[in-house]
């Protein structure tokens, strides 16, 4: 028999209309939502935006005073994506993902939807910097050395003399479990800047954005790597020519070889066939029938859906989910963001998708999550699964078999807690000491990481001072990021301090993966 805790007393009574726990995602700001399709180059989903519309969106975000991430990522940062679970997530769940390598540019094209320029970090912090002096807003470097630091600080005022550079801190170097995040975000917090740009970089600045952005509260953050370097004059870029011909990297390999011969070795062989791969896959020479535009789809009378049929938006996509399908219903899927009901897509009829429809799939789940809503295919085609297993994505974007499952998933997800308590052995015996057994379930990520430490704390206080054993089953759990990884350390502190041996098992593969990327696997799991 399972018992559960008492959930909040503050909880919607619909289910349905329930907000999702832990999806780890900023709230939707629906006026900084960039319309064109999206483009998914091995899981990660550029955004089709051009350098002046990235200043545009960011001005709007920074107008709307709500934390916002954005990436610039190269083909660095998509070959880890590849096989790091939580860095493919936080790109997916970013705000803004700009194309800042040209190899990224061909491949979009060899897919079928071009994105329309290269958009580097190295180019667009001098305009953000430039316009930041105008306008007024507020600047914090983080990250890079101190020497760097204070080299590009003094560059950017002697360039940009009337810029509010209101802080620029390096912290010491340590992993970013062990770094002193709550110094770190009080400082930035201090100085109140409207754009934090971080220099740890990649996963690591990545990450730290994904835990601490919310904190910070700065209405942009993002990861800038080397650009710090390239402001304090320490590291020189590339000739405009070779930027523009794909050759930058044969000029940052010459200054730093080293470093950085073996990095690109892997990422070009790594890159260069899982993208002959994608194109092969979902090649868009397929012919493929004229798309109909999504209709509704026919409900299965149910007794339990009574009382909630009016909160789920079902819809039946047949025939091809490509770049010309996106483009052609854009309103559509604007519409289903704005609105207010969970959708069920069903896709058991379609013939083909492309990367732009994996893209789009991974746009319409990230905003209806911000929105605190929740998207479910229904009956996936093979050609569907497919596409989602060849770019790792099949673990984010949940299927069910028909309507009513897919109805009772979204129930269960909505209702479900993040900390479930089983099974007590209250007493010692000649086996050993009394072990409590607890489960977490669903995501354990920066959103509700303080709500799962509350909820677990009580079974940690061993008030008796009895020695026992607390078994933290992850069986449930689909997804951890590096909060939820900090919170497993300070639950396994805190345990010792009181008497208690904390144990976790059976993480699911993708939790597994995340504890690997933070080298905690032995630490946690023994």
């Amino acid at each position: 028999m399972t018992a559960r805790a008492r959930p909040p007393e503050s909880a919607p009574t619909n289910p349905v209309e329930a907000p999702p726990q832990g999806t780890g995602v900023p709230p939707a700001t629906p006026s900084t939502r960039h319309p064109a399709a999206p483009i998914a180059i091995l899981g990660v989903p550029f955004d089709k935006i051009s350098t002046s519309e990235s200043l545009s969106l960011i001005e709007q975000m920074i107008a709307s005073g709500r934390p916002h991430y954005a990436a610039t990522a190269n083909v660095d940062f998509v070959v880890q994506a590849s096989h790091d679970v939580e860095l493919r997530r936080i790109l997916g769940d970013a705000d803004l993902v700009l194309c800042d390598g040209m190899p990224l540019l061909w491949a979009s094209r060899l897919l079928g939807n071009p994105l329309p320029e290269r958009v580097a970090g190295s180019d667009l912090v001098p305009l953000l910097l430039a316009d930041a002096e105008l306008k007024g807003w507020r600047i914090f470097f983080l990250g890079g050395s101190e020497d760097s630091l204070a080299r590009a600080a003094e560059n950017v005022r002697a360039r940009h003399p009337r810029l509010q550079l209101v802080g620029a801190y390096s912290p010491p170097f340590k992993p970013l479990l062990e770094m002193d995040h709550a110094d770190i975000v009080r400082r930035v917090r201090d100085a109140r800047p409207d754009i934090l740009l971080v220099a740890f970089g990649c996963p690591k600045q990545e990450k730290w954005i994904s835990m601490q952005f919310r904190n910070t509260g700065v209405p942009l953050s993002i990861g800038v790597g080397a650009t710090i370097d390239f402001l304090a004059g320490s590291v020189r870029r590339a000739p405009v020519w070779m930027q523009r011909t794909g050759l930058e990297w044969v000029f940052r390999l010459l200054q730093e070889p080293r470093r950085l011969f073996r990095r690109y070795v892997t990422d070009f062989w790594v890159f260069g066939r899982a993208i002959l791969r994608q194109a092969w896959q979902l090649r868009t020479t397929r012919p493929c029938r004229q798309t109909q535009p999504p209709s509704q789809a026919p409900s299965q009378p149910n007794a339990s859906d009574n009382n909630d049929n009016a909160h789920f938006e079902e819809l039946s996509l047949d025939g091809c989910f490509d770049a010309a399908t996106a483009r052609q219903h854009s309103v559509l899927w604007t519409r289903l963001t704005a609105g207010r009901k969970h959708v069920l897509l069903n896709l058991s009829g379609l013939k083909f998708i492309d990367s732009t429809g994996v893209g789009m799939l991974v746009r319409l789940q990230k905003n209806l999550t911000a929105a605190g809503r929740q998207l479910v295919l229904v009956a996936p085609a093979l050609c569907v699964t497919r596409a989602l297993n060849l770019m790792r994505l099949n673990e984010f974007i949940p299927a069910a078999d028909s309507l009513d499952a897919a109805r009772d998933l979204i129930r269960r997800r909505l209702t479900e807690e993040s900390v479930v308590t089983t099974d007590t052995t209250d007493t010692v015996t000649t086996a050993g000491p009394n072990t409590q057994h607890l489960a977490w379930q669903g995501d354990i990520v920066a959103a509700n990481a303080e709500d799962v430490w509350r909820m677990t704390q009580p079974h940690i206080a061993n008030p008796g001072g009895i020695q026992s054993v607390l078994n933290i089953d992850l069986s449930a759990v689909r997804f951890i990021d590096s909060t939820g990884v900090s919170l497993m350390v300070r639950v396994r502190k805190e345990a010792q301090k009181n008497g208690v041996q904390a144990r976790f098992s059976q993480p699911r593969p993708a939790v597994l993966n995340v504890l690997r990327m933070l080298r905690m696997e032995t630490h946690l799991l023994g």
